[in-house]
């Protein structure tokens, strides 16, 4: 199965993929230079759309705008054709941080985690529709990437330096999670466990931080399959394409070439023998 170079920019820290089926493109990030890009595969074009402020991850609002989780926990609305921002919430506890992995949940509400700061570690938040917080995990040493079992009730989360993936039972009617369990230790491996995500079959695709792979897992926990990266950092990936057949897998450390990799920070597809689903929505500030 081929991997491909879709785009290559020496992203610092690129990160957040997450596909559009309205416009069937791609949007990801590069974090610390708050830089949000798109591609569109029917034209294979691709290009910086907006720069600002940190940005650690996004989802795709109901309405089609995205919805960007910043630094000092601010979260603003963004819309492309109109390339306007509008602070939807702010989160007072994070105002010296910033956050990282999001993941818009069936409801709508997002699960967003905060990096550590020197002074404390970092923890995951709900983000409901009307805009308030709600804290669901303390002390969690870099919170990382998350994903829904295709029937909804496991959420699964990492923590990259505990160098772990955790499972958790996963309440749709109230984004309640309960009964925290290890799906998946990498202790002893090259690298951490960075961003994922969940196929339509239940299996979970991680990258490796330092580790230069994506890997994947059964429903299980165990690994089926380890791709590898001419890049150290793998961060991050998304199903995407009009089947979401296509794996597009992000990396970081393009401020770093050729030490971490000749191609490092560029976006890359991998064709998988899977397929995913279409990412939840958020509804943040909607109603």
């Amino acid at each position: 199965m081929a991997l491909e170079l879709v785009a290559d920019y020496p992203c610092e820290t690129g990160e957040g993929p997450v596909w559009h089926v309205d416009e069937e493109a791609l949007y990801w990030v590069d974090i610390p230079n708050g830089l949000l890009y798109r591609y569109d595969p029917e034209t294979d074009e691709h290009g910086l759309v907006r720069e600002g402020n940190p940005v650690g991850g996004v989802t795709v609002q109901a309405d089609g705008s995205l919805l960007l989780f910043g630094a000092g926990g601010a979260v603003d609305r963004w819309e492309a054709e109109s390339e306007t921002a509008t602070r939807v919430a702010t989160l007072g506890e994070a105002a010296d941080t910033r956050f990282n992995d999001v993941i818009a949940d069936p409801e709508g509400r997002v699960f967003c985690g905060t990096m550590p700061t020197e002074d404390r570690l970092g923890a995951l938040y709900r983000l409901d529709r009307d805009a308030g917080f709600t804290r669901v995990v303390d002390e969690a040493d870099i919170p990382n990437g998350m994903g829904f079992s295709p029937d909804w009730e496991t959420f699964y989360f990492t923590v990259s330096e505990e160098e772990t993936i955790y499972a958790f039972d996963y309440d749709v009617e109230t984004g309640g999670l309960s009964n925290r369990s290890v799906f998946v230790d990498t202790g002893g491996e090259a690298g951490v466990p960075d961003g994922l995500t969940v196929d339509a079959a239940g299996d979970v695709w991680s990258a490796r931080w330092n580790g230069g792979v994506l890997v994947r897992y059964s429903p299980a926990g165990e690994e089926r399959e380890r791709i590898e990266f001419p890049a150290r950092k793998v961060s991050s990936a998304a199903f995407g394409g009009r089947s979401l057949d296509d794996l597009y897998v992000t990396t970081a450390g393009g401020d770093g070439r050729p030490d971490e990799g000749e191609l490092a920070g560029s976006l890359f597809r991998y064709d998988p023998d899977a397929s995913g689903t279409p990412a939840f929505r958020s509804r943040v500030g909607l109603d």
